[in-house]
C-alpha cells in the first residue's frame, strides 16, 4: 500500500471511532516516523555530561512556600493498565496490594489525609483507559462513597485510543473474535493530548490550581511531597522528573542522560540506543539513574510549551511489537506506537531532576513485585505511602518466580493463599517449579526452591527456609 492509502486507512478508522483531530494528527505523525525508520535513536557521543543535580534529602519539608502551592496542586495519576500480565481483565490498581488495600484503595487514602494535614482541595485526577474507567470509579463509589473533587471536577478523564497496526501492511489490523483488541493506548505522554482535547488543562488554570504531582497508580512510594512542591514552586521549575539509582534490574530501562549540544534533560528509552551500544547502554556505573515516572509539573509552562507545539510536541517514538490478543501467542502480530510521558523533559527550558531515595519507587510490574509489597519488606505508614522496612538496608531483593505457576493472578493467590512468606532478610529468592506456602513463613539470605515433580509441594507453617552458614 501507498503511505496515502496507509493514511486514509488510519483516518477512517480513527474517525469512525470519534477521535479527536489533534489525536488523529499525532498518530498519523507516529505511524510516518515509524514508517520511515525514525525511532529518535541517540547515541551516546550525542551526551553531555549529566553534571550534579539536587537530592531529596537537601529539601527542606516544611517549607513554607509548598504550604501556599499546595493549595494550588493536583494530583494526577496514570491509571490506564489493565492487569493482563498477571492474567487480568481490570485495571491493575483494584489488586489487593497492602494488607487488604487494593492500590486505588491506598491513593484514595493518600489524598484524604494530605486533604487533612494541609487543608488544601487537592483534586485526584485519575488518567484512565478505555479498559479501566467504568471499574476503577464503581471502585471508588463503593469504598469511598463520599469521596470526590472541588469545584465539580470529574475523578477521571480518559487516554485515547489508536489502532494497533498490522506489522507489514501498516494498516489498522481487525480481530473480529473481540473488536476491542483492536485499539490500544498510545502511552502515558497522551496525557499531553488528554489535558488538552477534554479542555481539562484550561479548567485547571482558570480554576487557580498551577502544580501538578504525576505518578502511576502502581507506585505506592509516589506520595506528593511538600519538600518537592516548594523546591519547585520557590525556583520556577517548568518541568521536574525524579530520578534515582539503577541497579542491576534497572539495566534495560530508560536513564537520564544531558544533550550535548542543547545542555537540556533528556530521558534516554532502550528503543533510542543503537544496536552496537547496547552493552554501554546498560552500564549502570556510567548512566546511573533512570526516570521514576514521578513528575511535577507547571501547569502555566506545559500550556505554554504545547501551544508552542502546536499542541503536538514530538516525543521519542516507542514501537511495542505485541499480539493482538496479548494472552494468546499465536493471535496475529501487531505494532503499538507509544511515546513516554517523561520523555517531554527535552522540551522544556529549565527542566530538572532530582535524584530521590529508592522508597519513592515501589512499581507492581509483575506477581514477582506484588509478593514483595505484600510481604514484611514493605510498610505501610501513618501517611499511607508504602515503603521499605526501615530496618531493610539495602535494595529489595531479585524475586524470581516460576511464570508457569505464579504469574496468574489466580494461580499467585492460591500458592500463597496463607499470605506473603516473610522477605525482610532475603537476599534473593528464585522459585521453580508447584510450592505452596503455609503461613508465618520466614526466607533468608539467597534461597532457591525446586519442585521437578509434577505433583504441588507444601511448605508447612511457621517453617524458616535461610541459606546454610558458609554458601
Amino acid at each position: 500500500m501507498t503511505s496515502a492509502s496507509i493514511e486514509a486507512a488510519i483516518r477512517t478508522r480513527m474517525a469512525d471511532d470519534d477521535a479527536p483531530p489533534l489525536v488523529v494528527e499525532a498518530f498519523l505523525r507516529s505511524v510516518r516516523r515509524w514508517i520511515e525508520g525514525d525511532l529518535g535513536v541517540i547515541p551516546g557521543a550525542a551526551l553531555g555530561v549529566l553534571g550534579d543535580l539536587p537530592r531529596l534529602d537537601e529539601l527542606d519539608e516544611a517549607d513554607a512556600v509548598a504550604e501556599d502551592a499546595i493549595r494550588h496542586t493536583v494530583v494526577f495519576k496514570l491509571n490506564g493498565g489493565l492487569g493482563t500480565s498477571m492474567g487480568l481483565e481490570q485495571a491493575k490498581s483494584l489488586i489487593v496490594a497492602k494488607n487488604g488495600l487494593t492500590f486505588l484503595d491506598i491513593i484514595v487514602r493518600q489524598i484524604e489525609f494530605l486533604r487533612q494535614r494541609c487543608r488544601a482541595p487537592l483534586p485526584l485526577l485519575l488518567m484512565n483507559s478505555f479498559s479501566t474507567d467504568a471499574d476503577s470509579l464503581a471502585a471508588i463509589a463503593r469504598g469511598r462513597p463520599g469521596f470526590g473533587n472541588p469545584g465539580g471536577l470529574p475523578l477521571s478523564f480518559s487516554q485515547h485510543r489508536v489502532p494497533k497496526l498490522d506489522p507489514a501492511a501498516r494498516v489498522p489490523v481487525r480481530w473480529p473474535e473481540n473488536p476491542s483488541l483492536e485499539w490500544c493506548p498510545p502511552g502515558h505522554a497522551d496525557i499531553y493530548h488528554a489535558l488538552q482535547t477534554t479542555g481539562l488543562l484550561d479548567r485547571l488554570l482558570d480554576d487557580g490550581f498551577r502544580y501538578a504531582f504525576v505518578s502511576n497508580a502502581d507506585n505506592l512510594g509516589a506520595l506528593l511531597h511538600m519538600g518537592i512542591l516548594g523546591h519547585i514552586a520557590r525556583r520556577g521549575t517548568p518541568f521536574l522528573m525524579e530520578v534515582t539509582a539503577r541497579t542491576e534490574s534497572d539495566r534495560k530501562g530508560g536513564h537520564l542522560a544531558r544533550d550535548k549540544a542543547s545542555g537540556r534533560l533528556l530521558l534516554r528509552e532502550s528503543a533510542q540506543c543503537p544496536e552496537d551500544e547496547t552493552a554501554d547502554f546498560q552500564d549502570i556505573r556510567k548512566y546511573r539513574l533512570f526516570n521514576t515516572n514521578n513528575l511535577w509539573l507547571n501547569l502555566e509552562a506545559l500550556r505554554d510549551m504545547l501551544r508552542a507545539a502546536d499542541g503536538l510536541p514530538e516525543l521519542p517514538l516507542i514501537v511495542n511489537r505485541k499480539t493482538v490478543d496479548p494472552t494468546r501467542p499465536d493471535s496475529p502480530a501487531v505494532v503499538q506506537l507509544e511515546s513516554a510521558m517523561g520523555s517531554a523533559i527535552a522540551c522544556f527550558d529549565g527542566a530538572d531532576a532530582l535524584v530521590v531515595p529508592r522508597f519513592r519507587f515501589a512499581p507492581v510490574k509483575t506477581t514477582n513485585d506484588l509478593l514483595a509489597i505484600r510481604s514484611d519488606l514493605y510498610t505501610l505508614g501513618a501517611e499511607h505511602q508504602v515503603a521499605l522496612h526501615p530496618r531493610r538496608f539495602g535494595p529489595p531483593p531479585d524475586i524470581q518466580l516460576d511464570p508457569i505457576f505464579y504469574k496468574n493472578i489466580a494461580a499467585f493467590e492460591e500458592r500463597f493463599a496463607q499470605g506473603a512468606p516473610s522477605l525482610l532478610h532475603c537476599d534473593s529468592l528464585r522459585i521453580e517449579g508447584d510450592i505452596h506456602f503455609g503461613a508465618g513463613i520466614r526466607i533468608e539470605g539467597d534461597v532457591h526452591l525446586r519442585n521437578p515433580t509434577g505433583t504441588p509441594a507444601h511448605i508447612a507453617d511457621g517453617m524458616r527456609i535461610h541459606t546454610p552458614v558458609g554458601r
